[in-house]
């Protein structure tokens, strides 16, 4: 079986997407702040997935971004306290956001903040692992985001990409989407070496040099490297992992449409 097929068996099979949204692509081209139009693109896209069948939940980044908008702060906070006000600022509007989007296609989202407790300690994971489960039976979309507002950097997820790799396990995913600011992952930096070609296909992620794909941005704390830890992560729980360019408001049709967009990333074998 070639690679296109087996990635397409797998996208195919998938009836439960973690789907994670970072900053730079819920900013869309706005320099301040998220875009409106993002977050309706995205509900548009989850409502295609629910009404296909499917189960999605959405591990969203933005809280900062809100809050610093509302604020009036260009750099982000370098204390843990000032992050965690900005964080708490931010997070009744992301969540605003988030509702007015999916109102028009008739569906409810339910916000589920974590700790690296809620994970860890098994009372709690199967907590909230139940929680998530009653919101999928009640066709709810859980939007998932880390709890900034009491974790402390000694306890933190370190960004949200692990975060969502975390959660593929948390909600017995068949498949976790990362959605970014780039096409995926290319053989070198295209914003400086023309010659670098997207990789369409990994299924040894440990021959990749991680070190080496780049930093966080203004408002995230990941950077392609995180992603790509993610899909390492999320692959040793069984779950392949997809990474695309969430500024093509179609992205995610493209994926389930069998469209060879982004790079796929083969879990581990068991």
């Amino acid at each position: 079986m070639t690679k296109a097929n087996i990635r397409k068996n797998l996208i195919n099979k998938a009836n439960r997407i973690v789907i994670k949204v970072g900053s730079a692509v819920l900013a869309g081209h706005h320099l301040e702040g998220l875009d409106s139009k993002v977050f309706h693109n995205l509900a548009k896209s989850v409502s295609a997935l629910k009404d296909s069948g499917r189960d999605a939940a959405v591990v969203s980044s933005g809280a900062i971004a809100i809050g610093m908008k509302k604020m009036c702060l260009h750099e982000k906070p370098k204390t843990i306290s000032e992050k965690q006000a900005i964080a708490s600022i931010g997070q009744v509007s992301l969540m605003s956001m988030y509702e007015k989007a999916f109102a028009p296609f008739h569906i409810k989202v339910a916000q589920i903040l974590l700790t690296h407790d809620d994970i860890t300690a098994q009372k709690r994971f199967l907590n909230a692992r139940h929680t998530i489960k009653t919101l999928f039976d009640f066709g709810i979309i859980p939007i998932i985001n880390e709890n900034d507002t009491v974790a402390v950097e000694e306890i933190k997820f370190g960004d949200n990409d692990n975060l969502a790799a975390l959660v593929t396990h948390l909600v017995d995913a068949d498949l976790l989407v990362i959605l970014t600011d780039t096409d995926g992952l290319f053989s070198g930096d295209p914003k400086h070496d023309k010659s670098a070609k997207l990789i369409p296909f990994v299924d040894d992620i440990d021959s990749l040099e991680i070190k080496t794909l780049g930093t966080a941005g203004r408002y995230g704390t990941g950077g392609f490297a995180s992603k790509v830890m993610a899909a390492k992560k999320a692959g040793e729980f069984g779950v392949p992992t997809l990474i695309v360019n969430g500024n093509d408001k179609d992205i995610l049709k493209k994926v389930f449409d069998g469209k060879e967009v982004g790079t796929f990333f083969m879990p581990k074998k068991k």
